[in-house]
């Protein structure tokens, strides 16, 4: 029922997810069509068990309209979105969820609830965003970060989005995943100064500030996706023709990159949230039903996978909690 065609890099994901439990889940305001049918899908294949926060009335008269029998579901009342917000964040501190999802409230009054100092799930990491693609023509999944968050990222926001990423590749069973740092030329200039990030952030990798990781930056998008465009330019490098992560400058080359590839590419892609105590699952209103299970079973296997670090004494993605 889930597979999309025969060669869905996806498909070993939900493999691994159909063998954990499904997840607990606190859904922040869940008040549109949209949002109550992505948790009520993931339930319905066993991703996610979902505690749905916001104004019950409201809710129920969605799924009244919509005949989604919310009997399997657990509420939680709250007055408004902010609310909810806070409310979900307070599921997870209370040990109650293991992942959060974002309903139909705005991803900044969500993440401002997760972010907060005395009443959030902040860790020492910078929060970031991933997109992990399915992308025609391309020969494994991919995984674009930051294309959600963070805006205008500094060295040091850098270095906690490329681990992030290496330690989601990790959950997913990438022993040593090529990180590849993108700007528009493969050479270090002060003139575009994130060619002089991708530079130290190797050079960080090379000290153990990133660990677990194999990069190389800068490099165009050409030389970073094509061995051969590397070849012809004379680069000698593991990472360009077989990167598994992109970072990219800024939010805004990511975001532009994420959805060129998703709309005029046909790429398949899930959306996760890392770098706090629990992973949270951002969808769209414009998603697919797949794009919205394949978001879910990613976090769930963060979330699976940090239920055993936990057990064993250890941080997950993010690390320990603050």
């Amino acid at each position: 029922m889930r597979k999309a065609h025969a060669d869905d890099l996806f498909e070993p994901i939900f493999a691994q997810a159909d063998r954990l439990e499904a997840m607990p889940t606190a859904v922040a305001h869940p008040c549109s069509d949209a949002a109550l049918q992505a948790a009520v899908e993931a339930a319905a294949h066993h991703l996610i068990v979902p505690i749905l926060v916001g104004p019950q009335q409201r809710i129920r008269e969605i799924a009244d309209r919509l005949q989604i029998d919310l009997s399997p579901c657990r509420l939680v009342d709250a007055p408004h979105s902010h609310a909810a917000a806070q409310a979900a964040v307070d599921l997870v501190r209370a040990g109650e969820a293991e992942m959060l999802m974002k309903g139909s409230l705005h991803s900044d009054e969500l993440l401002a609830a997760v972010v907060a100092r005395a009443t959030g799930l902040r860790t020492e990491r910078r929060l970031s965003h991933v997109f992990l693609m399915d992308v025609p023509g391309y020969h494994k999944l991919l995984m674009i970060t930051d294309a959600a968050i963070n805006i205008f990222p500094t060295l040091d926001d850098k270095r906690d989005i490329c681990q992030n990423a290496i330690d989601l590749a990790h959950v997913l069973g990438i022993a040593l995943p090529k990180v590849a740092i993108v700007s528009a030329i493969e050479t270090v200039t002060a003139k575009i100064p994130s060619t002089c990030d991708a530079a130290a952030l190797c050079k960080m990798a090379d000290r153990d500030q990133i660990t677990g990781g194999l990069l190389d930056g800068p490099l165009a998008m050409d030389n970073a996706i094509s061995a051969e465009a590397a070849r012809i330019k004379g680069i000698r490098s593991a990472v360009a023709g077989d990167p598994d992560i992109i970072v990219v400058p800024d939010m805004e080359a990511g975001n532009i990159l994420a959805k060129q590839l998703t709309f005029m590419a046909g790429s398949l892609a899930a959306g996760v949230v890392l770098g706090a105590r629990v992973p949270i699952v951002l969808t769209s209103r414009a998603d697919s039903v797949r794009s919205r299970l394949a978001s879910c079973a990613v976090a769930a296997l963060i979330a699976g996978s940090r239920r055993r670090a936990l057990a064993g004494g250890a941080g997950g993605i993010g690390g320990a909690g603050a």
